[in-house]
């Protein structure tokens, strides 16, 4: 439990912030998409990061429990495999990304999922 509240106490407060970032600013992310489409090193980079923040979790917490726990193994396979598809097919995730934020609409049911469990997290890793 130690480390589940550990994780959750890094992982809760940056999803809560990351998401109300994309609902204030989800206008700002179409541009955002396209120009780091075009820059396969900031993707590249973004897989280094994403995989060893993953491996990180995974390696202190590598736990299949049927408590809220298992979110935080989950995040940590999450960015495993997303760091990994980064890093081997940046020129795959550039579409992606750019498809994913054509719209600033479609950004806002991502941003309250990213704040709901961010602050989900936080209440679990801080209460």
């Amino acid at each position: 439990m130690y480390h589940s509240k550990l994780i959750a106490g890094f992982a809760g407060p940056l999803m809560l912030a990351l998401g109300i970032t994309l609902l204030f600013n989800r206008q700002l992310f179409p541009a955002m998409a396209s120009q780091i489409a075009n820059d396969y090193a900031v993707i590249v980079l973004s897989g280094v990061l994403a995989l060893t923040a993953g491996i990180a979790i995974v390696r202190v917490h590598n736990t299949w429990t049927r408590d809220w726990t298992v979110i935080v193994t989950i995040l940590g396979w999450l960015l495993i495999l997303s760091g990994l598809v980064r890093m081997w097919f940046p020129q795959m995730a550039a579409p992606i990304a750019t498809s994913f934020a054509g719209s600033s609409e479609h950004l806002i049911l991502p941003g309250l999922i990213l704040a709901g469990l961010g602050a989900f997290l936080s209440y679990k890793a801080y209460a």
